[in-house]
């Protein structure tokens, strides 16, 4: 068994539901100072974080992850209990096998065979590790990155640890996230009796044209980063539950999830342009969640992409897709930030895994993305 390996089993078998850590952190605080970084906790809320740092000169490479699992779901359906980590046919199961205990796992002992080869090492290595990812995410990273921010930190490079390989764990690499942008509309009409249509206007009837629009319109037209930006409605709600009243009220809940190519400015906008051409009487409450960004190619993006290559004999996939991470936080103080770990397969589902032969590659890739970036 790899110290990796081990060490993955251990905080798989900590329940550690969002957002409670269960006392992982300290797991990993006890061995980062071990081996030199300073550690500054930071609980916001309810929620535990910490940051810790090795060095005090640049370039400074973060590893960001958190700790926090989603729940397991009827555990009798698992094929054994979803926190007592086993290994069955080469695969290892358990609640945050993918996402993303492993990863957090391998952060560390690639750091600590990264130094113990490199004592006298240039830079700095930071981690940052949340319990509140799988959460709201309102006490997590984005407070430790307030925090990080308002004193003048600056990072360089920031590697997430989220299960973003497809197929074969390296062909993908995730250089970017897309924004999200959610809105709460409400259409105002009149309530009445269904057979006096004259007495009554329904919100329904007037806001049909107007959704119409919306999911007909093209937004932008995406660039070579990202795809088209999408609006979609999640939920529709109106009436009373008779069959023979017309509702005063209708609620939509809409989102956009959109490329570098749209701002959250022009779309918000666009929208209530739409809704005002059909002249309707709303409400329209909006939600940013995260902003786009990218990190085009560069030194991060080689420097993990050849330590991928070495791991694992395969060169990896850029890639935009999928949804929100925390590194839309990250993003606001680091020019570099991107997101590599396991297959993502089994990510919240039951009898998560991941394979026992991946587990070392993982940790040598990001021990080889370390002296990419710091040894000359």
């Amino acid at each position: 068994m790899t110290e990796t390996l081990r060490l993955a089993k251990d905080l798989i078998a900590r329940r550690s539901l969002t957002p409670d850590d269960a006392g992982c952190q300290e797991i990993l605080i006890e061995r980062l100072q071990k081996v030199g970084f300073t550690v500054e906790r930071m609980r916001f809320g309810s929620v535990d974080n910490f940051w810790a740092r090795r060095g005090i000169d640049g370039p400074v490479v973060v590893f960001a992850g958190h700790t926090d699992v989603v729940p397991s779901g009827p555990e009798a359906s698992w094929f054994s209990p979803p926190f007592e980590p086993v290994i069955r046919d080469q695969m290892l199961y358990g609640r945050g096998a993918a996402d993303m205990k492993t990863s957090v796992a391998a952060f560390i002992t690639a750091i600590e065979a990264f130094i113990e080869d490199h004592p006298d090492h240039e830079g700095s290595i930071a981690l940052l590790i949340t319990s509140d990812e799988e959460g709201v995410a309102v006490d997590g990273t984005v407070r430790v990155i307030e925090a990080l921010q308002a004193r003048g930190e600056r990072l360089d490079y920031c590697i997430v640890g989220e299960p973003t390989s497809n197929r074969m764990v390296g062909d993908m690499i995730k250089n970017g996230r897309r924004g999200s942008l959610s809105g709460k509309l409400t259409v105002m009409g009149v309530q009445g009796h269904i057979a006096y249509p004259h007495l009554v206007k329904n919100p329904i009837h007037m806001a049909a044209p107007a959704i119409a629009e919306l999911a007909d319109t093209t937004w932008d037209n995406g660039n070579q980063y990202f795809p088209a930006t999408s609006w979609q409605i999640s939920n529709i709600n109106g009436g009373t539950g008779a069959t023979n009243v017309v509702p005063g009220t209708v609620e939509i809940l809409f989102n956009f999830r959109f490329s570098t190519a749209s701002t959250e400015h022009e779309l918000k906008h666009r929208v209530h342009a739409i809704l005002d051409k059909h002249q309707l009487k709303y409400d329209l409450e909006w939600e940013l969640s995260g902003k786009p960004y990218i990190t085009p190619r560069g030194s991060l993006v080689d420097a993990i992409s050849r330590a991928i290559e070495q791991s694992y004999g395969i060169t990896p996939e850029l890639s935009t897709s999928g949804g929100t991470s925390d590194g839309r936080f990250i993003a606001d103080i680091c020019p570099q930030v991107i997101e590599f770990g396991p297959l993502n397969a089994t990510i919240h589902k039951l009898n998560e895994c991941v394979a026992v032969a991946d587990i070392e590659p993982l940790k040598l890739t990001y021990q080889r993305t370390l002296e990419n970036l710091l040894i000359k």
